[in-house]
């Protein structure tokens, strides 16, 4: 078998994960499948699918280096490193993409983020978090949302509900991926500016902040995302399914952007 990687986010190229939905239950689910023999990445093909797509690839990948950064250990050692690394380039390249769609070593070094972050490297010596992940899953399931797009609405809020449980980690991501200035700041004020900073960037790749922004507003709806969701265990806070429901309500009521004088906005 062989794959010619069109749009990059999922590093399914050097994994045998999937991800498959059953209609019937209302249940989306990860499942094993086949390595690829070979695989080609060219990435002059990712040209063939729209910009939107490409940059909700690109925050897959991010998701993806981000769900496997905040997992147990949250010590700062080769894997949380190299994720810190993937993470920057990431970002970086977004925001060479929405300034100049026609960058092919840009749209080059998405490919490799997308390899590498679910390529297994990252997850070697860790309990890998991926409760966004699968928050969005369900939520796909019920509304049938684009991936990438659904992940970069839940992230910010569910973060705001979690970061306690990690606040180290969340502080280093701050510093190491968003390069805010440790200037005698505490923790919990790098861990927030973190969040503020990962939400200003979603807002500056175009991708939505709140699930209102693709027409999700339905309450009824969002308890049963939340029923059905699975509860992983790497998580900084083992959520209940209330919790989860207040995660979504959080993010479908987000004011997108009001609190702009509040975002702290750092660049790499």
């Amino acid at each position: 078998m062989g794959v010619i990687v069109t749009v990059s986010g999922t590093g399914s190229e050097e994994n045998n994960g999937a991800v498959i939905t059953n209609e019937e239950t209302k249940q989306k689910n990860g499942m094993g499948g086949a390595y690829a023999d070979f695989a080609i990445l060219d990435p002059v093909l990712t040209r063939t699918v729209p910009q939107k797509q490409l940059i909700s690839g690109a925050f897959d990948t991010l998701s993806h280096a981000m769900e496997t950064y905040f997992g147990t250990p949250r010590e700062s050692f080769v894997p949380n490193e190299i994720a810190e690394a993937i993470m920057r380039n990431v970002i970086k390249n977004s925001r060479v993409i929405v300034k100049n769609p026609d960058d092919k070593f840009a749209r080059s070094e998405l490919k490799w983020d997308s390899t590498i972050a679910e390529n297994g490297i990252l997850k070697i010596g860790k309990v890998t978090d991926f409760q966004a992940h699968m928050l969005e899953h369900q939520l796909g399931t019920y509304t049938n949302c684009n991936h990438g797009m659904g992940l970069a609405a839940i992230h910010p809020s569910l973060y705001h509900h979690i970061y306690q449980g990690a606040v180290n980690q969340f502080a280093r991501f701050a510093v190491n991926v968003w390069n805010v200035p440790d200037e005698g700041q505490g923790e919990e004020a790098l861990a927030l500016a973190g969040i503020d900073a990962l939400e200003a960037f979603i807002k500056e790749i175009g991708m939505p902040t709140s699930l209102s922004e693709m027409e999700i507003t339905d309450e009824d709806l969002l308890r049963k995302v939340a029923d059905s969701t699975i509860i992983t265990k790497g998580c900084a806070k083992q959520l209940t399914a209330d919790e989860i429901f207040e995660v979504l309500k959080d993010a479908m009521y987000r004011l997108t952007f009001s609190f702009m004088a509040k975002v702290r906005h750092y660049r790499i």
